[in-house]
């Protein structure tokens, strides 16, 4: 397989950044690794892109078309508990969704690419991206918005992401939607306070908020096609000022996740028709605010074939996985896959004698992928490109 030479290296470097995680647009110490890592390959590197992404640009020596990388570098406000002897070092602060993994193994393939570029007809561009946890702006707007995908021109892009449902060694994706929207919801019940003995001089926005709750749930189930994927979830509640005092405020915030567009837009409808109602009910008022974050990752027909053949190929028959479904949960690569034909594969990191219900998902403060997995993810990369740049 390709790149086996510079695994010693990729895990060094995961254990580095893993280590030394740092959150959303507080990126400097693992950017100024990765540049210095891009730059003593000797590829063309940009700096502060969009924040403190780097890009990193490998010329092939005949001309041709050009194809993107991403990875991630962002970490999560968790505190680790993973018991690794290269545990997390900034207190609260976790790799608990991978993206060490993703910035090693992208530094891998430039490794490996970078030996090759005398064979390959066209560029590669390395982009390590900030703040993909930084839902709902992201990083990768900034990114494109200081011209990421120009000079040159992007033709066709890529991302893997680590996915502990399955085994190391898989590599799963599919056409079409392949993760959800992710949008946010702020409601504020008001009410009128009361002593908590005469609840009838007041105007309750507890009660109120827990029929909003319930209510909000039959909008999924009745109001939703069952042939469409969505989800709403309540994640935080706040109110009330003492045990016997009836509050005249409650916030209410959540999370929405679709699949379609259409769909994501009749929610947001309904969600205020349908808070507004229940609180009106009650006397009370509720403020709704929808704001709209992550767009659905869609995954471009043709580029996705094209890519399922290469894993076939430099992989083989067996590691690749076609998704039946998509998964609900977001990803800023989606703003990539809005702007240029893209492709976002999950990479099996679950060791093959451990069972799923035995392994920390994602953002789980035991989260530990399986570093066996790494050579998968560079022989994905490394085999797309060669075979889209030279096709």
């Amino acid at each position: 397989m390709y790149g086996e030479k510079f695994i010693g290296k990729v895990i060094e470097w995961r254990r580095d950044i893993h280590s030394h995680p740092e959150l959303s647009q507080h990126e400097e110490r693992t950017s100024k690794l990765v540049a210095k890592v891009l730059e003593g390959l000797g590829l063309e590197v940009i700096r502060n892109v969009g924040g403190y992404g780097v890009v990193g640009l490998l010329r092939g020596k005949r001309e041709g078309k050009t194809i993107a990388l991403r990875a991630d570098m962002d970490a999560l406000p968790l505190k680790e508990e993973t018991g690794l002897e290269y545990a997390s070092l900034n207190e609260g602060v976790m790799h608990a969704c991978g993206h060490d993994t993703h910035t090693a193994m992208l530094l891998g393939t430039a490794c490996v690419l970078s030996e090759m570029k005398d064979n390959l007809n066209g560029n590669v561009k390395f982009i390590f991206q900030p703040a993909e946890e930084w839902n709902p702006i992201g990083g990768a707007p900034g990114m494109i918005r200081d011209g990421v995908l120009e000079n040159p021109h992007v033709d066709a892009m890529l991302a893997l992401h680590v996915w502990p449902l399955y085994e190391t060694g898989k590599i799963i994706t599919r056409s079409g939607s392949l993760m959800a929207a992710s949008d946010r919801i702020y409601l504020t019940v008001h009410g009128q306070t009361a002593h908590g003995s005469r609840p009838d001089q007041g105007i309750d926005a507890i009660v109120a908020s827990a029929y909003i709750i319930t209510g909000l749930q039959s909008i999924i189930s009745r109001s939703v096609s069952p042939l469409d994927s969505a989800v709403l979830t309540i994640g935080k509640i706040n109110g009330g000022y003492r045990y016997n005092v009836i509050p005249d405020c409650v916030k209410i915030e959540g999370t929405v996740r679709t699949v379609n567009s259409d769909v994501q837009n009749q929610i947001s409808e309904l969600i205020t028709r349908t808070a507004s109602n229940i609180a009106s009910a009650f006397g009370a008022t509720c403020e709704v605010e929808y704001v709209k974050g992550y767009p659905p990752t869609v995954n471009d027909s043709e580029l996705t074939e094209r890519v399922c053949e290469s894993v076939r190929k430099h992989i083989g028959n067996d590691a690749l996985i076609v998704a039946e479904q998509p998964e609900l949960g977001a990803e800023d690569f989606a703003f990539f896959a809005r702007e240029r034909p893209a492709v976002m594969a999950w990479l099996g990191c679950r060791p093959l004698n451990q069972s799923v219900k035995d392994t920390a998902m994602l953002h789980n403060k035991k989260f530990c992928p399986d570093e066996s997995c790494f050579i998968y993810g560079i022989n994905f990369f490394t085999g797309s490109v060669i075979d889209y740049l030279n096709s």
